[in-house]
C-alpha cells in the first residue's frame, strides 16, 4: 500500500491542495502519529533521504505500520520497588479501538493504574507513553504477557 497525492486527496477533506497538508487525523491517531513520526523519519534519514517530503513520511509510514505493535504493561509493586507486567501486545491491525480512545480502552479492560504502551517495528524500538486512566486496579487479576512467545 502506497500513499499517492491522488489516494491523499481521496481521503475526507482533502484535496489536492490539501494533500502537501498534515494528514495525521485521517491517517492515525495524532498522538500516536507524533510517537511514530520520528521514526519514520530515522528511517529515511538513514536511507539517504536528507530532508524527506511529507509524501515520503507518508509512504514510510504505509511501509512500517503493518509491522508495528503496541505492547501495554502496568507499573506494579515488587520487592520495594516497581517492576512492569506486560499485559497485552497489539498488533497495528487490531489496535484501531485503543488508538481511537487510548484511556477509555485501558480502564474498561484494567481499570486504573501507571501504564506505559511501547511501539515496536519488528525488534526495533520506537517510541513510549505513558498513561494513567482513573479507576480501580483489575490488571493484578489476569497472567503477565509472554514476552519470549
Amino acid at each position: 500500500m502506497q500513499f499517492t497525492t491522488g489516494l491523499l486527496s481521496q481521503l475526507p477533506g482533502r484535496g489536492a491542495a490539501r494533500a502537501r497538508d498534515t494528514l495525521r487525523s485521517p491517517v492515525i491517531a495524532t498522538w500516536c502519529w507524533n510517537l511514530l513520526e520520528p521514526y519514520l523519519r530515522r528511517n529515511l534519514t538513514n536511507r539517504g533521504v536528507e530532508r524527506p517530503t511529507r509524501k515520503q513520511v507518508l509512504e514510510e509510514f504505509a511501509r512500517v505500520w503493518p509491522e508495528i505493535t503496541a505492547t501495554l504493561g502496568v507499573q506494579e509493586p515488587y520487592a520495594g520497588t516497581i517492576r512492569f507486567k506486560w499485559l497485552v501486545r497489539l498488533p497495528s491491525a487490531d489496535a484501531g479501538l485503543f488508538l481511537d480512545d487510548p484511556e477509555g480502552w485501558i480502564a474498561a479492560r484494567y481499570g486504573g493504574g501507571k501504564f506505559k504502551l511501547n511501539l515496536h517495528h519488528g525488534m526495533h524500538f520506537v517510541n513510549t507513553k505513558n498513561f494513567k486512566p482513573a479507576g480501580e486496579p483489575r490488571w493484578g487479576e489476569g497472567p503477565a504477557l509472554d514476552l519470549e512467545a
